[in-house]
């Protein structure tokens, strides 16, 4: 809906002088001017946490369904990985809490850019299953600025020089910094073979799916 500031006549109080069309014009500009002001910090702001995600100060900051879901890959290569612990929460009276009181403790793991073989992803949805599947080709799924907030991982990992034990809030290879106090470790590269992932959460910056494949199936990943 349009606005009315400037645009609408007022109506003059009782025994005033009629308001010279200049004086209207003056009063309009002045608004237009202060509404104006008044929208540059949202502007900053938006902006501002544009730019945090983009180099992935942020975590997870939407509301998770509460439902996992099922990650699996041949192998995975990254570089610039760090992981630390954090929660996730569902939004407000979920059906999926249960006794959770809305919140998965969760292992973060971040990595600056990543590469991932035959790739599969899917999600009980009672009955059946929503499979997602790449990379089964020669091209790979390509990842940049990768997070996921796993319940479980496993596979055959290795590391270069790994670092164990960091705070969270001091890592640097991801360019993601986790919660003050909090156990947390990282690496320059990292490699996982026969990867499984118990996932509540995933972001990346861009998130390249070659011979991207969405089905219903009765199997899940």
């Amino acid at each position: 809906m349009a606005s009315s500031v400037g645009t609408t006549p007022e109506t003059p109080e009782s025994g005033s002088a009629p308001e010279s069309p200049g004086s209207t014009a003056r009063r309009g500009r002045v608004r237009g001017r202060r509404a104006a002001i008044m929208a540059v910090p949202a502007v900053v702001i938006t902006a501002g946490l544009a730019i945090m995600t983009a180099e992935g100060a942020l975590g997870v900051q939407f509301a998770i369904s509460g439902m996992p879901f099922t990650v699996t890959a041949d192998n995975l290569d990254g570089t610039g990985f760090e992981q630390f612990g954090g929660l996730d929460n569902m939004a407000d009276n979920s059906p999926n809490a249960g006794d959770t009181g809305g919140q998965v403790l969760v292992v973060t793991s971040a990595i600056k850019s990543a590469t991932l073989s035959k790739l599969c992803q899917s999600v009980d949805l009672g009955g059946t299953n929503l499979r997602i599947e790449a990379g089964k080709g020669e091209k790979k799924v390509e990842a940049t600025d990768l997070t996921t907030d796993s319940t479980v991982l496993t596979g055959d990992a290795s590391f270069d020089n790994i670092e164990i034990g960091n705070d969270a809030s001091t890592l640097t290879k991801a360019g993601v910094k986790g919660p003050l106090g909090v156990f947390s470790q990282q690496a320059d590269t990292v490699h996982i073979a026969n990867l499984r992932q118990t996932n509540y959460a995933t972001t990346a910056g861009v998130f390249k799916l070659p011979g991207l494949k969405l089905s219903f199936s009765s199997k899940a990943c």
